[in-house]
């Protein structure tokens, strides 16, 4: 049974510290009396996350495999939180639970804290998927765009994407600065432009909203798993596939994020791609935040992918 609880929580600490005694004992108690947690091991990725691997044994000696996923910071005020006025865990538990019908591998609720009752702050208790993140080599991008690909039409397909908060950028196009370090303003100028346009009509679907290769898992060259669910929308298929696009052309180059687009086209029967999502998806880089600054050494990366992107729009 999902545990769920409802009173107020601070922010996490920076640097993501270890969960506390409070939170492990919570742990012990949802799977039951007599249950030890084993082992702890901080996960990579996830900076609005603190990930930690868990090893719990269950009073039988049964061990479990899981995931504490706690948020870093619990802003009241939905104006101030990141990524979005909808960005809470009450967001994943509503995800999982219709992702549970989903034949992609993706983590299964335990337990849940979302107001961090229990916990040091909202926390989830998810299933850890096996594998890692994807390393793959040049001589095996192709396939691994195949399966990148696939993995999102189940995921496209699923019924309840009304129940999800829509889509909404995280750029608002309120101001429009071009990155600290930009080489040629003039490209992040005229990418405002498109993105001022009416978007174009798309049926609304679930979407994984920051579907990225880092939110996959591989082993063996498989895929196993598609996790990070806190960002699920209902909306166009085109953010996800604008969002992988982007981070493909600043790992491999724009010539990658064309082949996804075409590779995805074809596994899919036929899909038109109107470039307006990936230069909408790029400003989302440039919140209005002066917190947030584009890295000085992805600025000519970006702006090569979107010189291209511009030429099409």
């Amino acid at each position: 049974m999902v545990q769920v609880t409802r009173t107020p929580a601070p922010c996490l600490p920076t640097g993501a510290a270890p969960p506390g005694h409070p939170t492990l004992r919570w742990v012990e108690e949802c799977l039951g009396k007599g249950a030890e947690v084993r082992m702890v091991r901080p996960l990579a990725g996830g900076g609005a996350h603190a990930n930690h691997a868990l090893l719990v044994e269950s009073r039988s000696g049964s061990a479990h495999h899981l995931v504490l996923r706690r948020w870093t910071c619990r802003e009241p005020d939905p104006a101030r939180r990141p990524h979005g006025t909808e960005f809470s865990p009450e967001r994943e538990i509503a995800a999982l639970a219709l992702l549970a019908g989903c034949e992609i591998p993706t983590p299964a609720l335990v337990a849940a804290d979302p107001a961090g009752a229990y916990c040091d702050v909202p926390a989830l208790l998810i299933t850890l998927l096996g594998g890692h993140p994807p390393r793959p080599s040049s001589d095996d991008l192709a396939e691994y765009l195949i399966q990148l690909a696939a993995a999102l039409l189940p995921v496209h397909a699923l019924n309840g994407a009304s129940t999800m908060p829509p889509y909404v950028p995280h750029n608002r196009l309120d101001d429009r600065p071009a990155p600290r370090h930009a080489l040629h303003p003039g490209l992040w100028e005229r990418a405002y432009e498109v993105a001022s346009r009416p978007a174009p009509e798309a049926p609304v679907r679930f979407i994984h909203r920051d579907y990225h290769a880092d939110n996959t898992l591989w082993s063996f060259g498989k895929l196993t798993g598609v996790v990070d669910w806190s960002d699920t929308s209902s909306g166009p298929i085109a953010i996800d596939i604008a969002r992988m696009r982007r981070g493909l052309a600043l790992r491999y180059g724009p010539p990658a994020a064309d082949r996804f687009l075409a590779t995805f086209d074809q596994v899919s029967g036929g899909y038109p791609h109107d470039p307006y999502w990936d230069v909408r998806d790029l400003l989302d880089l440039l919140p209005e935040d002066e917190d947030r600054v584009m890295d000085e050494a992805h600025v000519p990366l970006y702006e090569d992918y979107l010189s291209r992107l511009l030429a099409d729009c």
